[in-house]
């Protein structure tokens, strides 16, 4: 979803004649550095996951903690190999960065709640930006700044609800998730709002006289899909409830994702 996110970001900034070398490099770059990313993140949520999801490779004895460990390395070597080659300084500094946020939200920012909600949710922003640059297209796009907004909020979202979800695990190893600070229907309302404010900016292309017909269109399914997942929240901030609306949230950023491609074309 992120590789495609960066060739939404090219062709919103940039929309006649990008090379296909450099759209295989920006997707190439986002799916190894996100790849990286999710290992890593396996590695030092180990012991969490033999709580909440112990079928994880990790956990499960799939793969040990030293060869998962040498993966994230391999990942990360072809994720920064391929930014290196679209010769272009800007967008190798967008790609260290996100590659620094993905460690430093497994090493740190987790475990402080929020702070970690917002660098992961910034990752779901940072694709857009990133096609921008790579393209050499226009990066303060007002349609590219919006998807990307919509993008972080409902990140934002399925974070805090996933927090929900994990609160027991997350008890385990020390992590102040909102679910945790705050009660599971307190946060559940923060997940909620987050969500209401992806759909509120997905809108504002329409307002603007930004968006084509296939975004007009286009954007009423994810939309419904994030209300609908919004009232659910709301209604039972159950872990149980949690796990599945978190899980539901990836489809709707995936039907998202495809209304933004259509919307760049």
């Amino acid at each position: 979803m992120l590789g495609f996110a960066v060739i939404v970001g090219e062709f919103v900034s940039r929309p006649p004649g990008i090379p296909v070398l450099q759209t295989a490099l920006g997707f190439l770059t986002a799916f190894f550095l996100c790849a990286y990313s999710m290992t890593v993140n396996d590695i030092y949520d180990v012991e969490v996951d033999r709580v909440n999801q112990p079928n994880r490779p990790i956990p499960s004895g799939q793969i040990s903690v030293a060869g998962a460990t040498r993966l994230s390395v391999l990942l990360l070597v072809f994720g920064m190999a391929f930014s290196v080659l679209s010769l272009n300084a800007a967008a190798v500094g967008i790609a260290a960065a996100y590659a620094f946020l993905s460690w430093l939200y497994n090493w740190w920012a987790k475990k402080e709640g929020f702070a970690g909600n917002l660098i992961v949710a910034s990752s779901l922003a940072i694709p857009f930006v990133y096609g921008g640059v790579v393209s050499g297209g226009s990066v303060f796009s007002s349609l590219l700044l919006m998807m990307a907004f919509t993008s972080f909020f409902s990140g934002v979202g399925r974070e805090v609800v996933k927090g929900i979800a994990d609160v027991e695990g997350d008890a385990k190893r020390g992590i102040g998730s909102l679910a945790r600070n705050m009660g599971l229907r307190a946060s559940g309302t923060v997940g909620a709002a987050f969500f209401i404010l992806a759909v509120i900016t997905s809108w504002l292309p329409l307002l603007l006289g930004l968006a084509n017909l296939i975004y007009i269109i286009g954007v009423w399914i994810p939309d419904a899909v994030f209300v609908y997942l919004a009232v659910s929240i709301i209604r039972n901030s159950s872990p149980e409830n949690a796990h599945a609306v978190k899980s539901r949230a990836l489809a709707g950023m995936l039907a998202g994702l495809l209304v933004f491609i259509g919307g760049g074309i």
